[in-house]
């Protein structure tokens, strides 16, 4: 039976691992679904919680998987975080970074000062495969000298071709642990970064939905703001977490490509809504 929820939402913020690709393989039905959106006048910004690569990097990711998305429709939550502390402090603010490339860059472009040594008014912290002891002795420092602490997503473990391994919230444990102090954390499920997507989609509670792969991230941050929330089967949820989960969907599908036949049906019995 077609779907009464997917013909009235408007705007789209869809999480990438998991719902577009596993890893570096396509699932089915990505670039199909994103086409059908643009088709049907819908908007839409890709999400993710990883802070390791830009915009750009991630357009040209989706591109070698034969998805082609503009960058300006990449949310991550390196440039989240580099927006949130934009509004906060101006341009030329020192940071103090524990990350990669994509946040390093992400504060660049927004102005700030990235420094190396413990005067500075942020430490931001997100995945550091590079961590070494010498970076958390000076987050540490910095922040019992005052800095306030930032971190990018509370992802604890990062799926990789080996398995799990320690995201940016393990990073940002051992600093949280060594100066008794909780960073301000910016990516899914807290609302920072979400609220910032709607934002670019000039979008409106009532008329937007979530798609992701996790009941923790995705979902949670989702229904915390009042969003329709869409989990999909391909990712990293499994049949009896969801079933035990107090985290309760609106919608749940096998993949995308599920998901967009479900939608070319609801979209033919019930007319698109005008307007937002």
């Amino acid at each position: 039976m077609p779907n009464s929820i997917l013909p009235t939402i408007r705007s789209l913020i869809l999480d990438m691992d998991g719902v577009l690709y596993r890893l570096n393989t396509p699932i089915r039905g990505g670039a199909e679904f994103l086409a059908y959106l643009q088709e049907t006048g819908r908007r839409f910004v890709l999400v993710t919680n990883n802070s390791t690569l830009t915009p750009g990097q991630y357009a040209d990711k989706l591109s070698r998987m034969g998805i082609r998305v503009d960058a300006r429709h990449i949310l991550t939550s390196a440039e989240a975080t580099a927006m949130y502390l934009s509004r906060l402090s101006p341009p030329g603010t020192r940071v103090y970074v524990v990350g990669e490339n994509g946040l390093r860059a992400a504060l660049q472009k927004h102005g700030f000062v990235l420094a190396d040594d413990i005067t500075v008014s942020y430490v931001v912290c997100g995945l550091d495969r590079q961590l070494t002891y010498d970076k958390l002795a000076t987050a540490t420092l910095a922040i019992r000298s005052g800095a306030r602490f930032i971190a990018t997503n509370p992802d604890r473990t990062l799926p990789t071709e080996r398995g799990l391994e320690p995201g940016a919230g393990a990073v940002f444990a051992a600093i949280q642990v060594a100066t008794d102090t909780a960073p301000t954390v910016i990516g899914k499920p807290e609302p920072a970064m979400l609220e910032l997507a709607m934002t670019m989609l000039n979008a409106t509670t009532p008329g937007t939905a979530i798609i992701g792969d996790s009941l923790e991230t995705d979902i949670r941050g989702g229904r915390a703001l009042g969003l329709k929330t869409v989990l999909l089967m391909s990712g990293v949820t499994s049949p009896q977490q969801l079933a035990h989960s107090a985290q309760k969907p609106d919608l749940v599908y096998q993949d995308i490509s599920v998901l967009l036949a479900d939608w070319h049906a609801s979209d033919s019995i019930q007319p698109l809504p005008q307007g937002d």
